[in-house]
């Protein structure tokens, strides 16, 4: 009970406590799919370089719509933005990817790059329920709250046996079917008791009282002065840019991580699960020990520079494991799931860091359009790096991970870069 995380999550109230207690069904839902998706679309026939183009085309999705995201946030209120858009941005889709299974292999890329362009609305929920969970919230609690919620996610590792089942006795094709009919059914119930349980922010009451009866087009207009707004603060530069580093990884790591170990390294599909499991129990323990510690100062860089160094070795030791020649051995393993150690911590550390910079540096009376901008920026600035793996897999499988590590190295050498410059003054002002 002495855990300052676990303090956190008992005594949060309000939007908050709803926004992290529901966010478990999400690791019920998506999550479970997540780790066969690219593998998924693989044995659809759907190509490497297709594979990438499909993921930049989502990327390019959610530029446009996290634009829009600011003014329909503030016109239809955070609540019921969440609600709608989260139907369309995952319930969507997941019925888009599982016909494609039922079609060839031509129509199946057709369906998974439109489900692609759909799911791009994500943007628009991610920046209203940002809003719902942090505008009522106290800012001490922000880098409490959004630890609390990678936690949430990563939850689903506990079910993540249940996948390997399922692909060990339907086979990956119809065993992913399975889970995504799952995950259409476990985000209805998810939004559905959020709305419930939530209630509009005193901001977003102030905000749709403010923009009724004008037009999304005439707000968007007002988005020069939010360009001015960012431009003006080094510290919402600085989070930018984290962002976007922390973005473009987990972009390239999250599509072709299942590529590698299942391509190169001949890791069995079933066991897939169990590594994205081990990863994600890793994340949640170093964030209810580790990270805690490390973050009690409202300086930001020795976490920074730690969530970098854990990353940058997890995957420069993913980019080196060489490809048995007769299945995956025991070296094999034992070097994947080091490497899942260091990753682990990395991940939970910069998601974390990075979600938390943006809403700590954000102008709270313009919250919702600078989150929305600086995510479509964000966005616009991490598409490419989707098709980019997709041609570094095609010439190898282990390239993008080389591509990773440049990244992760020059987000430590940013963070340097602005301590330095701000003469090691706390990042929160």
């Amino acid at each position: 009970m002495r855990n300052p995380l676990l303090v956190a999550a008992l005594h949060l109230r309000g939007n908050p406590r709803a926004c992290v207690y529901t966010e478990p069904l999400w690791g019920l839902s998506m999550n479970l799919c997540l780790p066969y998706a690219s593998v998924y679309m693989l044995a659809l026939g759907i190509r490497d370089v297709q594979l990438g183009f499909i993921t930049t085309i989502g990327m390019l999705s959610q530029v446009v719509f996290g634009l829009l995201g600011g003014v329909i946030t503030d016109k239809l209120g955070r609540r019921l933005t969440t609600a709608v858009f989260d139907f369309l941005a995952w319930c969507v889709p997941c019925v888009v990817w599982f016909a494609a299974s039922l079609v060839g292999a031509r129509w199946a890329f057709g369906m998974f790059l439109g489900a692609s362009v759909i799911n791009g609305v994500l943007q628009v929920t991610q920046n209203s329920w940002d809003c719902l969970m942090v505008e009522d919230a106290r800012r001490d609690q922000i880098t409490s709250i959004y630890s609390l919620v990678i936690v949430a996610g990563q939850m689903s590792a506990i079910f993540a046996p249940i996948a390997s089942v399922l692909v060990a006795q339907y086979s990956l094709v119809p065993a992913v079917r399975i889970l995504y009919v799952n995950a259409f059914v476990v985000m209805v119930v998810k939004l559905i008791w959020l709305y419930v349980w939530s209630h509009e922010t005193e901001m977003g009451v102030q905000r749709m009282a403010e923009t009724k009866g004008h037009s999304i087009w005439a707000l968007m207009a007002g988005y020069g002065q939010v360009v001015r707004l960012i431009v003006r603060s080094p510290g919402t530069i600085f989070s930018l840019v984290i962002s976007i580093i922390v973005g473009a990884t987990s972009s390239v790591n999250t599509t072709f991580w299942q590529v590698l170990v299942s391509k190169k390294l001949l890791v069995p599909d079933p066991l897939l699960p169990i590594f994205a499991m081990g990863r994600s129990v890793i994340a949640m323990v170093f964030l209810f020990t580790v990270v805690p510690r490390i973050t009690t100062s409202t300086n930001l860089k020795k976490p920074l520079l730690v969530g970098f160094g854990a990353y940058v070795v997890g995957q420069a030791i993913l980019a080196t494991i060489p490809g048995p020649t007769g299945g995956a051995g025991t070296a094999t393993y034992l070097l994947l799931s080091t490497s899942l150690v260091f990753d682990g911590f990395g991940i939970g550390l910069l998601a974390m860091l990075a979600e938390s910079l943006v809403a700590l540096h954000v102008d709270r009376l313009e919250r919702s359009r600078v989150m929305a901008v600086q995510r479509t920026l964000i966005m616009l600035c991490v598409s490419p790096f989707g098709w980019i793996g997709g041609v570094l897999s095609g010439l190898s499988r282990s390239l993008p991970f080389v591509l990773t590590v440049s990244v992760l190295a020059l987000g430590a050498v940013v963070t340097l870069g602005y301590y330095r410059r701000r003469d090691d003054l706390p990042a929160m002002q």
